[in-house]
């Protein structure tokens, strides 16, 4: 295996144990508490939205100002559409596959089983453009395709996806243990919604590695998902159960987190 390849799928294995940990606190308790909840969406909200940018839209627009010039948003801002319309149509048309029905045979009743296809689906959805992204940053850094994307602002960007995998695993985890699954299970099911992560990371890495003059599409296109699902799904869950002012404070912690990670591990 090439080394940016690896480097991709080590990158996508750290996610998912994010999603695991995240999962594992069934075993814990059985409700978790609503604001730290909250509290952690919002971390994850900042932090993906910092990583947006500084691992993703800053390099996209360096890398473009070297064929494009001081149209360099054209591209990116292209890319950057592209990403939230693939969100877009994997919510819309991903509904009806049955990838994970036979994984949830094990689940007792019919309502425990529907219910664990939808979450896990729904989570594994956003997971796979996330896998991308990821694999793009880190097999762009290890090949050194740019000056503008290095590999501490990959390690940020793996870190804010990470803290965002932490309340998805329990997203899923927590809502089946309340149906009556076995811990187990639940936790079974938490971590499964990630495994596409590690996946989506090699394809990327590939892909960055087949087509050099796309990067700051790529980039860009990662940039897109990510932004959407914070504004669609991230914020909006973060604030609506009455913990609207922790969310935002921890958002911004999130915020300077990743900003202070990716310029201190790129210096």
């Amino acid at each position: 295996m090439e080394a940016h390849v690896l480097y991709a799928l080590l990158a996508g294995l750290f996610t998912w144990a994010f999603t695991a940990l995240g999962a594992a606190l069934v075993f814990l308790v059985r409700n978790p508490n609503q604001r730290f909840l909250d509290g952690m969406l919002g971390l994850a909200a900042g932090a993906m939205l910092a990583a947006s940018f500084f691992g993703l839209l800053a390099p996209a627009l360096e890398s473009a100002e070297e064929s494009w010039g001081g149209l360099a948003w054209v591209p990116v801002g292209l890319g950057f559409l592209a990403g939230a319309l693939l969100v877009v149509l994997l919510d819309r048309y991903a509904v009806g596959l049955r990838l994970f029905r036979p994984l949830v045979r094990s689940l007792g009743e019919r309502g425990n089983r529907r219910l664990a296809l939808l979450l896990v689906l729904a989570i594994a959805m956003h997971n796979l453009p996330e896998g991308l992204g990821l694999g793009v940053a880190f097999g762009a850094a290890a090949l050194g395709l740019s000056e503008a994307i290095t590999l501490g602002g990959a390690i940020a960007l793996a870190l804010a996806i990470g803290l965002h995998n932490v309340p998805e695993g329990m997203a899923v985890a927590f809502p089946l243990r309340r149906e009556g699954a076995r811990p187990a299970v639940a936790w079974f099911y938490g971590q499964l919604s990630a495994i596409v992560e590690p996946i989506g990371a090699v394809l990327g890495a590939l892909l960055v590695a087949a087509v050099v003059p796309s990067l700051p599409y790529l980039l860009a296109l990662a940039a897109g998902v990510m932004v959407f699902v914070v504004v669609e799904e991230i914020i909006p869950s973060a604030q609506g159960n009455g913990s609207k002012r922790l969310a935002t404070w921890m958002a911004v912690a999130g915020f300077l987190l990743i900003m202070a990670l990716d310029l201190t591990l790129e210096g």
